[in-house]
């Protein structure tokens, strides 16, 4: 596999951040990525050069197209040596990593080197040479802009993504006239919002010393937003809980309702921000397992009650067979049923009738165990194997009509495999799915860590 150079810059004062940002929104676009993902990378090239911009020296920035499966656009960026202290740790560059497929920080005592790793999209062209050619010569034909140029796409986007969300505020409200005061109340405050940062944009070219401030500000932001998120939103399924309660005043059928919408909104929307901390938290490498002999027959018995509870169907049938007295397994008991409770879920929500099983096996060839979780449902073509284990993918043309956050089994991917492990899927349409957990019975090197509790 051979890496193509599309355009080489440098960085070397604050303007050159503005430039680099317009640079790789451009190359983004010219080498195929998807509007959303030009403005991810762009974001994460200006939270980078700000951090090097620090650095003695600053540093040279390379655009590469790197053809292979799947193909990719990467960024090199190299700086002094001392540039990997300063990314060390620092929120702005664990925000920028967060907007790419994958970021990586190496070097030696003479230079430091970062890689902005993004895929391209399957319906991209193929990276052909007279491609890169077309791509090269677009990108030099393009004349650099001026901060305030760069300033003002960032405005555009900022209020294409406040249309956005007004246009799904909207819809929302159309089914749903409880929640439709509540966004009435949000719209104002964000226009409110929307006319301090126009006049804010208005004054930049005065105040651009403003700039690394608004910068931080923004990167804060990013770390905490789901945190923050967790709060208000228990809080909505608190109260509609309170409402609902037998001993508060009796509701009519229509607010019942209306209270079971919200709460159900919420409750996903709980779910989804949930299901990000846990797997930016898998990702980052913040979860450590805490080694300790599990009782497989107990974990069985615990995972059935909780699996039944959430049957709402009474064409489907839970079957959860009991390992033989004595099957254990050395591994974190917490992380294993969160795997086992997802894969039953999942199994659950897509199967319209018939049975969602659970079982042990001796795991063939290695001394280890196979769980094996398998439903009736409504299969999984073999092309999209790979795909549902991607963030944010949803198999299309569910008959259940049931959806999900598109997180869970990544995250039960990533899980198995950090308690040494893999998951398995074997499925067809129209026949089920199979999942198959297998984890040895005795990982490489166990040591009792505690786990990150953040």
């Amino acid at each position: 596999m051979t890496d193509h150079v599309l355009l080489r810059m440098v960085l070397r004062r604050e303007r050159d951040i503005f430039v680099i940002r317009q640079r790789g929104r451009e190359a983004a676009a010219a080498a195929g990525l998807e509007h959303q993902d030009q403005i991810r990378l762009a974001t994460a090239l200006s939270d980078i050069g700000r951090l090097l911009l620090t650095v003695p020296g600053g540093a040279d920035v390379a655009f590469v197209a790197r053809p292979g499966t799947p193909p990719s656009l990467v960024v090199e960026i190299v700086a002094a040596a001392g540039a990997a202290v300063v990314l060390d740790g620092d929120p702005a560059a664990a925000a920028a990593a967060r907007l790419v497929d994958r970021m990586e920080v190496d070097g030696d005592g003479n230079a430091t080197r970062v890689r902005l790793s993004r895929r391209l999209p399957l319906g991209a062209a193929p990276l052909t040479g007279d491609r890169l050619a077309g791509v090269r010569e677009e990108l030099s034909a393009n004349a650099p802009g001026t901060p305030l140029d760069e300033l003002a796409v960032q405005n555009r986007q900022l209020l294409a993504a406040l249309d956005e969300v007004r246009a799904q505020r909207d819809e929302l409200a159309e089914t749903n006239s409880g929640v439709m005061a509540l966004y009435n109340e949000l719209s104002q405050e964000l226009e409110e919002t929307n006319r301090g940062v126009v006049a804010l944009y208005n004054e930049l070219d005065e105040k651009s010393a403003q700039l690394k401030a608004a910068s931080e500000a923004k990167s804060r932001f990013l770390a905490n937003v789901s945190h923050e998120l967790r709060a208000p939103v228990t809080a909505v399924i608190g109260l509609t809980r309170l409402l609902a309660d037998s001993g508060s005043d009796p509701l009519t059928e229509e607010q019942a309702r209306h209270v079971d919408l919200i709460r159900g909104s919420a409750t996903d929307l709980l779910t989804l921000v949930n299901d990000l901390l846990d797997l930016a938290k898998a990702e980052a490498g913040r979860l450590e397992p805490a080694w300790g002999e599990v009782d497989l027959r107990a974990l069985f018995g615990q995972l059935r009650g909780t699996a039944r509870a959430i049957i709402t169907r009474p064409e489907v049938e839970l079957t959860v067979e009991d390992p033989p007295t004595g099957a254990t397994l050395t591994t974190d008991e917490a992380l294993l049923a969160q795997v086992l409770r997802n894969l039953l879920t999942n199994a659950i929500k897509f199967t319209e009738r018939g049975t969602v099983a659970m079982s042990l096996r001796p795991a063939t060839g290695t001394d280890g165990w196979e769980i094996e979780v398998a439903d009736t449902g409504i299969g999984i073509p073999p092309e999209l194997h790979e795909r549902i284990f991607e963030e944010f993918y949803q198999v299309p043309g569910s008959s259940t009509g049931r959806t999900g956050t598109g997180l869970g089994l990544p995250y039960a991917q990533r899980l198995v495999t950090l308690l040494g492990g893999s998951l398995r899927l074997s499925s067809e349409p129209g026949k089920g799915s199979v999942f198959t957990v297998v984890l040895p019975r005795r990982p490489a090197s166990p040591a009792p860590v505690p786990r990150d509790e953040e």
